[in-house]
């Protein structure tokens, strides 16, 4: 069997086994269902807001099913019909340069999944999320949400996949190191500057007015040795009724932006307990473990990826007629699947440590039971999977379950 056609049925096979396994997955968390509530949520959930969490699973479970099952059956069509390889050999009769063809590829592959997807986004936000009671957005915040996020994509890709393009094919079998660089300058950028560049055009964020709540949160900052000045209020309740909080950039540049559904739903001392966690995230230094692990990840990625882009079998594969570097790009995509799936367990099982570790560190404050408090809330008001079937928590869950994180804390 000729090379090209062995690749093509390993890509056929990973896209329809990787469907399959996603599927039966899926379908575990379904078994777990049920009217009762099981005596280990008994206390967390009352009758009326279990029932109506099992509907919003059952719902979502539901729809990630079609969805995934639309785009299951048109990437295989996609392949089966030889439609990359056709695409990139109608742009190399108008397209020479391999950086604007490369461009060109992706830009009209990203605005057709863009198309595609705005149906399911559309349904997902004014049709399930309205009727569960989460959805806060407008219509015109929906679209002009999609518009933002399709420039932002686009100038940030494109920048980024014209370095990568440029440096594989002009600096040799070495050239994976200098993505590798570039590709990490810009996590590191992306840490730091991402609440200042990118969160204020879809979001606006106001400092935390003086008041309990910040002298709350600088007090304990002050207890834990924890310099912290910008904490910021972020109008999450324009999109959605959920909550949330998060840290983002480290040094002078560390940030605590706060939801303002968090502030609504929590009491001062449970924000206090959930920023406790954030700041054990901080002290514990798993900022900078995971950045390390994210960049040996990428690292990995790079080098694997030097391997295929020179080979012009793989680009036959698709349907190409000449060796084609993003035709190869696709591919890696695809052939990266299972190795992403058991890279993926590591680092998951490595976060979930991590959140053992912070939920320890806030526990150390005496702040245990106002964390449990603020989980508990949080959970019941995102409706929140408490049951999960343990393969689904032990290959996917970067953070352990809210059973799990209360029984720990209790100890």
């Amino acid at each position: 069997m000729e090379k090209a056609r062995l690749y093509f049925y390993i890509i056929i096979c990973i896209v329809i086994i990787d469907f399959i396994w996603t599927q039966y997955l899926s379908y575990r968390n379904r078994k777990r269902m049920s009217s009762n509530i099981p005596l280990q949520l008994e206390g967390i959930y009352n009758k009326e807001e279990y029932a109506k969490q099992q509907e919003y699973q059952k719902t979502n479970s539901r729809f990630s099913f079609y969805s995934g099952l639309f785009s299951f059956i048109i990437l295989l069509l996609v392949l089966l019909c030889g439609t990359f390889g056709w695409l990139d050999n109608y742009l190399r009769q108008y397209l020479s340069n391999e950086i604007l063809l490369t461009l060109g590829f992706f830009g009209i592959i990203y605005l057709i999944m863009t198309i595609i997807s705005i149906p399911f986004d559309y349904y997902s936000t004014f049709v399930m999320e309205e009727k569960f009671g989460f959805n806060k957005s407008t219509k015109k915040i929906f679209w002009i949400d999609q518009i933002k996020s399709l420039f932002v994509t686009g100038i940030i890709g494109g920048i980024i996949l014209t370095l990568i393009t440029w440096f594989y094919n002009s600096l040799g079998e070495w050239a994976w190191l200098y993505v590798w660089g570039i590709v990490t300058i810009f996590s590191l950028f992306m840490s730091l500057f991402y609440s200042n560049i990118i969160v204020p055009l879809f979001n606006k964020q106001t400092p935390l007015e003086s008041g309990e709540l910040r002298s709350e949160i600088e007090t304990f900052a002050k207890l834990a040795g924890f310099e912290i000045n910008n904490i910021y209020v972020m109008d999450a309740s324009k999109r959605s009724s959920k909550a949330n909080a998060y840290f983002t950039g480290f040094g002078a540049k560390k940030r605590i932006v706060l939801f303002d559904t968090l502030i609504n739903d929590l009491t001062t001392n449970e924000i206090v307990g959930v920023l406790a966690h954030e700041i054990g995230h901080y002290k514990k230094k798993h900022t900078i473990s995971n950045m390390c692990i994210s960049f040996a990840y990428t690292g990995i990625i790079m080098y694997l990826l030097s391997l295929f882009l020179g080979n012009p079998e793989i680009s036959k594969s698709l349907g190409c007629e000449s060796p084609s570097f993003h035709i190869n790009l696709i591919a890696f995509s695809i052939l990266f699947t299972p190795i992403s799936q058991v890279l993926g367990i590591f680092t998951n099982l490595i976060s979930r440590k991590h959140e053992y570790q912070a939920d320890a560190y806030a526990a150390s404050y005496g702040l245990a039971d106002s964390l449990i408090s603020g989980l508990k809330k949080l959970s019941i008001k995102s409706l929140s999977n408490l049951n999960p079937d343990s393969w689904n928590v032990f290959l996917y869950y970067s953070h352990p379950t809210l059973l799990q994180r209360i029984e720990a804390l209790k100890r």
